[in-house]
């Protein structure tokens, strides 16, 4: 199985989950593990997700979500977790 973080963040507005789950559902995307939160206004979200079956490329899919962030203001990453894991490691 191959995997990918996806993090977004910024100011917390209606649609964000279903904009970013719509776009990785379309792309054949399997989400694994999810958790949000909002504080202070702020909006955080980490995805796990299942990139083996996917029907694009992943440069594709990192741009399409980071564009889909540029349109709702937030900041929108997606990493392989191999790089994510290094450079979270302490």
């Amino acid at each position: 199985m191959k995997k990918a973080v996806i993090t977004v963040l910024g100011h917390d507005k209606v649609g964000i989950i279903a904009r970013v789950c719509t776009f990785l559902s379309e792309a054949n995307v399997n989400i694994l593990d999810i958790s949000q939160t909002i504080v202070g206004g702020y909006f955080d979200m980490v995805m796990v997700v299942d990139i083996t079956e996917m029907t694009q490329d992943f440069d594709k899919t990192a741009d399409g979500l980071a564009s889909i962030g540029e349109e709702m203001g937030l900041a929108i990453k997606m990493q392989h977790t191999e790089i994510f894991d290094a450079m979270h490691r302490i």
